[in-house]
């Protein structure tokens, strides 16, 4: 019966998550205060436009009818007190006097911006229902005071700010040979706040933190600016004159691309977004889709068919946490980049910087599409965070030759294949020796088929020298193949099975509500021009998806905590 429950049926059957997360269960501790490092500096700044200040409101909660008329973000406002946030948003904004104009304060704008992205408004918008009176209690709670708002051109300086300072020279090597170097996003520190706010007041179920699901995933965002041209490259963007000629990407392609010999092509070339300079073209063909899908045909013709479509912009790669008991995901880190801009090496580098940020978590698997079974993510799991890989299968042309998985020694799907042709049976994985045990378990005495056919052999083979061990011949697959040192079919979880099938299946749950929320909130289509404000945008909505979700559990805990 339990398996047929609705995730909000499930939660409410879990006696710890209601008495946790419930209004009864936290008023001890509301307002929840917003979790900054201890040795967060002060804003360097001493007076600010706006101010804001904690209203309380929280009691309100109590009742069931008011609980009704309010939305995510309204719960928000009541149940955490944003002011040591202050701190940490003047530090992302590079603030380091008191030098300049007087500015709004930081949690105002951060509010703001979150009753922007929440409520699906493009910023004028947002700025006319702020000056609504009707909107005065808003306005009270976000700290702004006397009419004295913000205008678009403050709100555009304020996420060009935090987008520019979101890095500042760090980076973490990814890989030491080819001297891949990733950059920091300092934006990072809000998301983690975020979470340890969950974390902090019993939200994630223990388990889920100390055998942790990590699900990393891309979703691309369309620019803003319309695509003038799908070959467009960082050259196009570089000033041009009589004696230096611009390369052009597209005639590189056997296109009609452009000579660039005009006026309006001297700074940068007319067919590119001057105001998205770092948005490119990707075609999409959905290749997160699991090799083994029943949908995909089996004609040639047209399994070689080119699908999906063209997408310009670029991608946000977040990396979450799935809760598989009480069947919510967090945000834990992101990234954001060029729509065409490879995943697996940023991807690394976040499963790096995991450590760092969560200190306490444990992370068990780690599962994803076949973007990331590359060689540097398959070890990072496996090296770095000890954890298994359920990262899909990446395909290889080798894959199809039959013959050659006798010579390699395993299969398309990763499967230890004997020098017969049959294919091995999973053991089990040893957790202490970090590796998988496979058995042939005399396949070709107990009626099994080959999986490959070896001509000229009798079956079943009477020359096998494992005939006489009792479980046959055995494999140990560690980090990699040790015949082929090959690591891309390498799985510490069979692919295919139920154990996969249902990590996998939570994973993408994960990473689909997330698409599923900032396609509601209108954030398929970016509403701002440039990376800088984009990025920061991403950013901040992430973050208000991992508040919205802790709303969303506070209502249904206190719901449960009714109904009993």
């Amino acid at each position: 019966m339990a398996a047929n429950l609705t995730a909000v049926e499930s939660r409410g059957q879990d006696s710890t998550f209601v008495a946790q997360c419930s209004l009864p269960g936290l008023q001890d501790r509301l307002p929840l205060r917003w979790i900054v490092p201890s040795d967060t500096p002060p804003s360097p700044k001493k007076a600010y436009r706006s101010h804001y200040v904690y209203l309380g409101g929280w009691q309100d909660l109590q009742d069931a009818t008011a609980r009704k008329h309010l939305s995510p973000f309204d719960l928000i406002l009541r149940l955490v007190d944003f002011t040591p946030l202050r701190a940490v948003l003047a530090h992302l904004l590079g603030w380091t006097s008191t030098r300049g104009r007087v500015p709004f304060d930081p949690i105002s704008i951060f509010l703001l911006n979150g009753w922007q992205v929440t409520s699906h408004w493009f910023r004028a918008e947002t700025l006319r229902n702020l000056c609504n009176p009707m909107n005065a209690e808003y306005a009270r709670r976000f700290g702004f005071e006397n009419g004295v708002f913000p205008t678009e051109g403050g709100l555009r300086h304020w996420l060009t700010a935090l987008g520019q300072n979101s890095t500042n020279g760090e980076t973490i090597l990814v890989d030491e040979e080819q001297h891949i170097e990733i950059a920091i996003e300092r934006l990072n520190q809000l998301l983690v706040q975020s979470v340890s706010l969950l974390v902090e007041n019993g939200f994630l179920s223990q388990e889920a933190w100390e055998k942790a699901l990590i699900c990393p995933d891309g979703m691309i965002h369309d620019a803003a600016s319309r695509m003038r041209c799908a070959s467009v490259r960082e050259t196009c963007y570089q000033p041009v004159s009589p004696d230096t000629l611009r390369p052009c990407p597209a005639k590189e392609k056997e296109r009609r691309g452009c000579n660039c010999d005009t006026i309006i092509c001297a700074s940068a070339c007319r067919y590119a977004t001057p105001r998205d300079p770092e948005a490119r073209f990707v075609w999409y063909s959905g290749s997160n889709h699991s090799t083994d899908n029943p949908n995909q045909s089996t004609n040639p013709a047209q399994a070689k068919k080119k699908q999906g479509k063209g997408r310009y912009g670029y991608r946000s790669l977040p990396i979450q946490l799935a809760d598989p008991l009480r069947r919510f995901s967090v945000v834990l880190l992101d990234a954001f980049q060029p729509a065409n801009q490879r995943e697996e090496n940023v991807a690394a580098a976040l499963l790096l910087q995991l450590h760092a940020n969560y200190p306490n978590l444990s992370v068990d698997t780690v599962a994803g599409d076949a973007g990331f079974g590359y060689e540097r993510v398959l070890q990072v799991i496996y090296r770095d965070l000890h954890a298994r890989r359920a990262i899909d299968l990446r395909a290889d042309k080798s894959d199809r030759d039959k013959p050659y998985w006798l010579i390699r020694g395993y299969d398309d799907k990763g499967r230890p294949v004997c020098p017969y042709g049959y294919a091995l049976k999973a053991n089990g994985f040893d957790f202490d020796r970090r590796r998988h045990k496979w058995i042939c378990a005399h396949s070709c005495r107990n009626g099994a088929t080959p999986a490959v056919y070896i001509e000229g052999t009798i079956y079943p083979p009477a020359e096998c020298p494992y005939l006489d061990h009792p479980y046959g011949q055995i494999v140990n697959v560690s980090e990699r193949f040790k015949n082929t040192s090959s690591i891309r079919l390498v799985r510490d979880i069979p692919v295919g099975t139920r154990a996969w099938r249902r990590l996998y299946h939570r994973a993408r749950n994960a990473v689909e509500g997330r698409n599923a929320t900032f396609q509601a909130w209108g954030l398929k289509r970016l509403r701002f021009y440039g990376n800088p404000r984009n990025k920061a945008l991403i950013f901040q909505a992430d973050v208000w998806l991992n508040l919205s979700t802790m709303a969303r559990l506070v209502l249904e805990a206190t719901a449960a905590t009714s109904s009993t």
